[in-house]
């Protein structure tokens, strides 16, 4: 099953769209936006997805319940923290502002799969036996290259995938 991994979209909507369209074309079973969606607004994007959606709040995020209601009007859910469950995977999303939560939350055994962003760079990494990714930023604005990923939970192989 696939889940399409995504964080850092800061409003940009152009972006969103291709990633919407990538992650509906790739038949993805659930997104996952590791945070910093800054305005509500931008959350409607997300709404022609083929699929759920689980979300994290970042750092710079606005609005914070006013995200949260859009989201659960669309059928997402939208915390600080949350957890999600694909094919019998167990993972988190988070935004990862605090590296020492992000380890510990790896090394909590409680998930297989941890999602992050805030750092804008794409990357994959194990931490005890939990798999970390942090699919890049989607919105391409401090390093030029606007990524998601697309997580296999049967292979266990994240695709880092640019949009433009």
């Amino acid at each position: 099953m696939l889940v399409g991994l995504i964080s850092d979209t800061h409003d940009n909507i152009l972006a969103i769209d291709r990633a919407v369209k990538l992650f509906n074309d790739r038949c993805v079973k659930l997104v996952v936006h590791a945070g910093d969606w800054c305005a509500p607004f931008a959350l409607m994007r997300f709404q022609s997805l083929n699929c759920g959606l689980v979300g994290a709040f970042g750092n710079i995020d606005g609005e914070k319940e006013k995200l949260r209601e859009r989201g659960e009007k669309l059928g997402f859910r939208l915390n600080w923290f949350e957890e999600f469950e694909v094919d019998g995977l167990k993972g988190a999303v988070l935004h990862g502002v605090d590296e020492r939560i992000v380890k510990a939350v790896a090394l909590s055994n409680l998930y297989k799969v941890v999602v992050r962003g805030h750092t804008h760079k794409p990357e994959v990494k194990t931490v005890g036996e939990c798999l970390i990714i942090n699919p890049g930023e989607a919105c391409g604005y401090l390093t030029g290259k606007s990524t998601v990923a697309i997580l296999d939970t049967e292979t266990m192989t994240v695709e880092t995938v640019e949009l433009y």
